[in-house]
C-alpha cells in the first residue's frame, strides 16, 4: 500500500531539519571565485498587522527557487531576509491597538517570519535585520551624517504636503492624485522648516547609469520621466514700470526656462508663481497689490497636484504697474501670477506663447489675451485646428525683431532654436541650460517611529551634527505618539536633556523630526553582508565580495521611491571610496499582483483576502509555492482561483505515488503490470533530458510556469510505466527539488539516500538527446520559399532531396523546368535553381 502524501507531516519535518543544518548559511571563502557567488534579493516586506496574504508570497518563492537552484548549480549565494519595520502604518496600526509601536511591530514580525518559515523559503536567518533596531538605525544615523558633512543633507522653509489624518510632511512620491498614499486624505500645503537631501546633484548620474543595469524598460522610463531632464535656455525679460516706461531697478529681469525658444516672438505674456520672490520686491510698483496677495493667500490652499491638474479651468491676477519686455520682439507685454505655474520648477515664471502652447491657449481666451502665430506647420497635413493651437515644430513666421536686418522668418524650429538663443546672448539676454523635474529628498517626518535626525539646535551655536561616538540618538519611551500637528518627540524631556557638543550649553535641544522610513531602506542590502558589524555599517571586504546585488526582485510601485534613493546612496558611497561600484542592483525583475478570486486587488476592507495559512494547512506549502509560479508569467497579474490549486496539488500526489512505487518497502500493483519496450524507453529518455535543459533555462530567465509545464508532461509521460532505472527518478526529484522542497526532500529519503537532496548537483543534459527528432527543411526554387516539409534527424542528403522533389507543390512548379543545380543546406534548406 502506497503511503499517503501527508503535508502536515512532511513540511514541518524538513523546515526544522534545514534549521538545524543550518542549510542556507552561507561564509565568505576566498576560493570562491567571484563568477560563482550571487546575491539574490527580495524588497524586504513591511511587517504591518494583518500579516501575509497569499500575494505576497510570490516574489519570494520565484527567489527561493532561483537560489535554491543556483546552490545545486554550485554557486555561493547569499539569500537573506530582514524587515522595513519603520514608518507610519505601523505608528498608526500601534496607536489603534493602544500599544507601543516597538511592540506591535516586532509582533508583527514574528508572525512574518513564522508565515515565511512555513513556506520552506531558504533564507540566511543568520543575517536577519530589522530597521527599528537601534543597532541598525545607527548606521542610519551615520548615513545622515555623511551627506550632511557633505552638503548633502540641508534645512530650510519649504511648501510641503501635509497630511491632516497621518499629522506628518509627505514626500511628493508619497502623494496621489493629491491624496495620501496610505490613508487617502486629500492634502493640504503647509510651510514648514524640513531636512532635505540634495538627490538634484546626481540628477545627471541617475539617469545614464539607467544604461548600465538590466531592469524592466518600463521602471526605467518611469525614473527617466520622474528625473525629467529638459534641455533649453533661460531667457531674460526686463521689467518696467508700466507708467514711467523705465526699468525697476531692485528687479531688473525675469529670468524664463524654455525649451521651445522657437517660439519667443509669440511670447504675449507672462505669468509667474504665487511665491515668486518678485511679488515681494515690487510691491511698492504693483497698483493691485490687496488682489495680488488675496489670490496668493487662497494659492496656498491649493496642493501641487491641484494647481497643475490638465483638466481644471486655470486662473490668475494680472499684476498692474509693472510690465515686461519681450527680448525678442521688444513689445512691452502683461506680467500674471497664476498658481499653475510652480516656482519648484523651472525659475517659477514661464512665458506663454498661447499660439503654440494649449495650457497658454486656455488661459488667453480665458482673459482675452493676445495671440500670435509664429510657427507654422511644416507638413501640410499637420493642419492647425479651429482654435489656433499648433504645438508641434514647424516653419518660423511673424519671427523678425524690428530695425535690426534679422529674420528667422523660414527656418525650421530646431535650427531657429540654436540661432535664436545665439542671438539674444549676444545681447546677454539668453544662454544655454538644463533643468531637471526631479525635487530634492524632503526627509522630514512629524511622527515617532522612525530614526531620529542627529542634529542639535544651541541658541549660542546653531545647528551641530551629533557626534559619530554619541550614535544611535534613540527613540524615548516617555512619549505621548499619537499625532497632534508636530514631532511627538517635541514633547519628550528625556530626549532633550542634552548639553551643546560645542559649547555645553544646557539651553540645547534635538531635532524633533524623524527620518523618512526610505532613508533606512535606501542602505540595507549592505548591512546584510555584514549585520552584526559594530564598527562599520558593513565592511569593505564583505561589500566587495557580495556585492552589487545580482538579481533584485519586488513591486513596481517602488520605481520612483526606493529603487531611485537605492541608487542615489549608491552613488554616494561610490564618491566617497568606499565603495567600487556605482548601482547597486545589477538586475531587477519585477512581479504582479495575484489578485483575489474577484479579479480585485486583495485588501481587508474588501474583504476578499487569502490567508496563506488556511491554505498551507489544507494544501500544504509546495503546492501553494508551485501554484503561484504555475498561474502565468511571474511578471503579470493574475487572479487567485481555488480550483486551480487543487490541480497542482493532484500533481504532487502523483509525483508522490510514482517515486513511492519504487521503494522497496512499498508494495504497488503497476510494478508488476508496467511493460515497457526499448523504443519507448529512448522516447522517455530523450524527453527527460529535454526536461532538465527546459527546466534549467526556464529557471534562468524566470519563466517558472513554462518549467513546471515541462514537469507535468514528464510526470504523465513516466506514470504511463514506473519500470526503468532509478537514476530517473533521481533526476526528476532533483528537477522538482526547487519548486517543492519538501515533498522532494521526503522522497529523495524514501528512495534511500540520507544527505539532502539540495547538496546534490543540478543534472546535465545529453546534448545529443535533446536534438528534435524531426528537421523542418524549408523548399526554394531560384531562392524563393515554395513549400517546406519535416523529415527525420539523420536522414540521408539523397533522402531528402528525393522527399523535396516528390512534393506535390514543388512538381508544379518543376513542370515543364529542368533542374540546373540542386543546392542542400544540411537540415535546413533545399534550393533548386532552374
Amino acid at each position: 500500500m502506497i503511503p499517503q502524501y501527508n503535508h502536515l507531516k512532511i513540511e514541518p519535518k524538513w523546515q526544522k531539519y534545514w534549521e538545524d543544518h543550518k542549510m542556507s548559511e552561507v561564509k565568505e571563502s576566498q576560493t570562491a571565485p567571484r563568477q560563482m557567488r550571487r546575491y539574490i534579493l527580495d524588497m524586504f516586506p513591511y511587517p504591518s498587522g494583518a500579516g501575509l496574504h497569499v500575494g505576497h508570497p510570490e516574489g519570494y518563492t520565484a527567489t527561493d527557487i532561483y537560489s535554491r537552484y543556483l546552490r545545486m548549480r554550485g554557486f555561493q549565494v547569499i539569500h537573506p531576509m530582514g524587515w522595513d519595520a519603520f514608518g507610519l502604518p505601523a505608528e498608526n496600526y500601534a496607536i489603534k491597538q493602544g500599544i507601543h509601536p516597538r511592540e506591535s511591530t516586532l509582533r508583527n514580525i514574528d508572525n512574518f517570519r513564522r508565515q515565511i518559515k512555513m513556506l520552506g523559503f531558504s533564507y540566511d536567518w543568520s543575517r536577519e535585520i530589522a530597521t527599528c533596531d537601534p543597532e541598525y538605525y545607527y548606521w542610519t544615523q551615520w548615513f545622515f551624517l555623511l551627506l550632511y558633512k557633505n552638503g548633502l543633507a540641508y534645512r530650510k522653509k519649504a511648501p510641503v504636503n501635509w497630511c491632516g489624518s497621518c499629522q506628518t510632511v509627505l514626500a511628493r512620491e508619497q502623494v496621489v492624485e493629491g491624496k495620501c498614499e496610505r490613508c487617502k486624505n486629500q492634502i493640504i500645503q503647509r510651510e514648514l522648516k524640513q531636512w532635505f537631501f540634495k538627490i538634484t546633484d546626481y540628477a545627471d548620474r541617475l539617469l545614464s547609469g539607467l544604461d548600465k543595469i538590466d531592469w524592466p524598460e518600463p521602471i526605467k522610463t518611469m525614473q527617466r520621466n520622474w528625473i525629467g531632464r529638459s534641455e533649453g535656455a533661460l531667457i531674460k525679460f526686463k521689467i518696467q514700470n508700466s507708467k514711467c516706461k523705465i526699468t525697476v531697478q531692485n528687479a531688473k529681469f525675469l529670468e524664463v526656462f524654455t525649451t521651445r525658444a522657437d517660439t519667443v516672438f509669440g511670447a504675449t505674456y507672462m505669468v509667474i508663481a504665487p511665491e515668486h520672490e518678485i511679488i515681494s520686491n515690487l510691491k511698492s510698483q504693483i497698483l493691485n497689490l490687496r488682489e495680488v496677495e488675496e489670490y496668493i493667500d487662497q494659492s496656498r490652499r491649493k496642493t501641487e497636484l491641484q494647481r497643475t491638474d490638465l483638466a481644471k479651468e486655470k486662473t490668475g491676477v494680472e499684476i498692474e504697474g509693472i510690465k515686461a519686455v519681450n527680448p525678442a520682439s521688444g513689445e512691452e507685454i502683461p506680467i500674471w501670477v497664476a498658481d499653475y505655474v510652480l516656482m519648484s520648477y523651472g525659475t517659477g515664471a514661464i512665458m506663454a506663447v498661447p499660439a503654440h502652447d494649449e495650457r497658454d491657449w486656455e488661459f488667453a481666451r480665458k482673459y482675452k489675451l493676445p495671440i500670435r502665430q509664429v510657427i507654422k506647420p511644416q507638413n501640410k497635413c499637420q493642419c492647425q485646428n479651429d482654435v489656433l493651437c499648433y504645438t508641434g515644430e514647424g516653419i518660423l513666421i511673424n519671427s523678425q525683431p524690428k530695425n535690426s536686418g534679422i529674420s528667422f522668418n523660414g527656418m525650421r524650429s530646431e535650427a531657429a532654436k540654436e540661432k535664436i538663443v545665439e542671438w539674444l546672448a549676444q545681447k546677454g539676454l539668453a544662454k544655454k541650460s538644463v533643468q531637471y523635474k526631479l525635487r530634492d529628498w524632503l526627509i522630514s517626518r512629524q511622527r515617532y517611529w522612525g530614526a531620529p535626525i542627529p542634529i542639535i539646535y544651541c541658541e549660542k551655536c546653531g545647528e551641530l551634527p551629533v557626534q559619530e561616538d554619541q550614535l544611535p540618538v534613540e527613540l524615548p519611551d516617555d512619549v505621548d505618539f499619537r499625532p497632534k500637528g508636530e514631532s511627538p518627540l517635541e514633547r519628550s524631556k528625556a530626549f532633550h536633556k542634552v548639553k551643546c557638543p560645542e559649547c555645553g550649553s544646557s539651553k540645547a535641544r534635538r531635532e524633533s523630526d524623524t527620518m523618512d522610513t526610505f532613508v533606512c531602506s535606501s542602505w540595507y542590502y549592505f548591512r546584510y553582508t555584514d549585520p552584526r558589524n559594530a564598527h562599520e555599517f558593513a565592511s569593505k571586504d564583505k561589500i566587495k565580495y557580495w556585492l552589487p546585488v545580482d538579481t533584485y526582485v519586488g513591486g513596481a510601485e517602488h520605481a520612483v521611491m526606493h529603487l531611485l534613493y537605492a541608487r542615489f546612496f549608491c552613488k554616494i558611497l561610490y564618491d566617497q571610496g568606499i565603495i567600487d561600484f556605482e548601482e547597486p542592483f545589477q538586475k531587477l525583475i519585477n512581479q504582479g499582483l495575484i489578485l483575489a478570486e474577484d479579479g480585485r486587488k486583495m485588501s481587508k476592507s474588501l474583504g476578499n483576502v487569502i490567508n496563506p495559512d488556511d491554505i498551507v494547512k489544507e494544501y500544504g506549502a509546495d503546492a501553494l509555492r508551485m501554484y503561484e509560479m504555475f498561474m502565468g508569467p511571474l511578471e503579470d497579474a493574475k487572479p487567485w482561483n481555488t480550483k486551480g490549486i487543487k490541480g497542482v496539488r493532484r500533481f504532487l500526489e502523483k509525483v508522490w505515488k510514482l517515486v513511492e512505487c519504487q521503494n522497496p518497502n512499498v508494495k504497488c500493483q503497476i510494478k508488476s503490470k508496467c511493460q515497457m519496450s526499448n523504443a519507448k524507453r529512448v522516447v522517455l529518455e530523450r524527453l527527460l533530458h529535454k526536461t532538465i535543459k527546459k527546466v534549467g533555462d526556464d529557471i534562468e530567465l524566470f519563466k517558472f510556469n513554462t518549467a513546471i509545464s515541462q514537469l507535468m508532461i514528464l510526470v504523465n509521460q513516466m506514470q504511463k510505466c514506473d519500470q526503468f532505472p532509478i537514476t530517473n527518478y533521481q533526476l526528476l526529484i532533483t528537477l522538482l527539488a526547487p519548486f517543492a522542497p519538501h515533498l522532494a526532500e521526503e522522497l529523495w529519503g524514501q528512495l534511500g539516500y540520507k544527505e539532502s537532496v539540495f547538496r546534490q548537483k543540478w543534472p546535465e543534459y545529453d546534448v545529443d538527446l535533446i536534438k528534435d527528432e524531426m528537421n523542418t527543411i524549408v523548399v526554394q526554387i531560384n531562392g524563393k520559399i515554395r513549400d517546406q516539409f519535416n523529415i527525420s534527424v539523420g536522414a540521408s542528403p539523397e533522402e531528402v532531396l528525393k522527399q523535396a522533389r516528390d512534393s506535390e507543390k514543388i512538381q508544379k512548379w518543376l513542370k515543364g523546368q529542368k533542374i540546373k543545380k540542386e543546392i542542400y543546406v544540411p537540415n535546413r534548406i533545399v534550393n533548386f535553381v532552374i
